[in-house]
């Protein structure tokens, strides 16, 4: 018990002592934040043309996280940095020299940052839903609506997850360039597009990021495949068989 605590310590102290992932960590809640108070003002100063060909009806709580989609990139870079720098600086000997136990290391470093992602995410889900009630005037929404508090916490998991499944992928690739320059443009260029295609959107449903955001809507489509919590089931499921080839790839492969 002792030795694990102190393996939990060393990933802690590695991460708050790199500057670059306080400063990702920074800008994932500042982004996010502030992108969702921008759209919420544009949106309350120009309503009934933003919901003029709405669908579903509108929804506060999911426009109070419209900065989510740039947020979540500084938490996928986050992410990546936690686990690629001690591949980049050569650190990783270091670390499976103390720590042979590699499903240690994997574990002890995943749990720092679920906890690290987790506080960010919600205090970034909580701010950017509060700031933006305020901004949207006569068309907020409160917590105490119904499924309204369920998207707020379920925006902060879902940034936790897109994190953890960084990590994950990260490990499997080995390397923090390679693995930025598949994921950054996965969510923010593919995914999004894939989406929208009519032909494999069916398919682009069951991506991390696009059934992990249907907990952030208060109303879900007609047609979703699945309901909030299973959406973000489905992105829990990718992050798990992303950690599990991490933790393959570490026990097989050389440092």
């Amino acid at each position: 018990m002792a030795a694990a605590a102190a393996v939990l310590r060393s990933e802690w102290t590695k991460i708050r002592t790199v500057r670059s992932t306080v400063v990702t960590l920074a800008a994932a809640f500042v982004v996010t934040v502030g992108l969702s108070a921008l759209l919420c003002l544009l949106t309350n100063h120009n309503f009934s043309e933003a919901t003029r060909n709405a669908e579903t009806p509108f929804d506060a709580t999911a426009t109070s996280f419209g900065g989510i989609i740039l947020g979540q990139l500084a938490v996928i870079v986050f992410g990546v940095l936690v686990m690629g720098n001690e591949y980049s600086s050569g650190m990783i000997r270091l670390s499976l020299a103390a720590v042979p136990r590699r499903g240690v290391l994997l574990a002890a470093k995943a749990s720092v940052v679920l906890l690290l992602a987790l506080v960010v995410g919600l205090l970034t889900s909580f701010v950017s839903f509060l700031l933006g009630q305020a901004l949207l005037g006569s068309h907020s929404t409160t917590l105490g609506a119904p499924h309204v508090l369920r998207a707020v916490l379920g925006a902060g998991f879902y940034m936790t997850l897109l994190c953890l499944f960084s990590v994950g992928v990260t490990a499997m690739l080995r390397n923090q360039t390679l693995s930025l320059g598949i994921l950054m443009p996965f969510f923010f260029l593919v995914s999004p597009i894939l989406s929208a295609v009519p032909k494999v959107k069916t398919v682009a449903r069951y991506f991390p990021d696009t059934a992990g955001r249907a907990v952030i809507s208060v109303y879900q489509p007609a047609d979703a495949p699945y309901g909030p919590w299973a959406g973000l089931g489905i992105c829990a499921l990718w992050v798990v068989a992303a950690l599990l080839g991490g933790w393959l790839v570490l026990n097989r492969r050389d440092a």
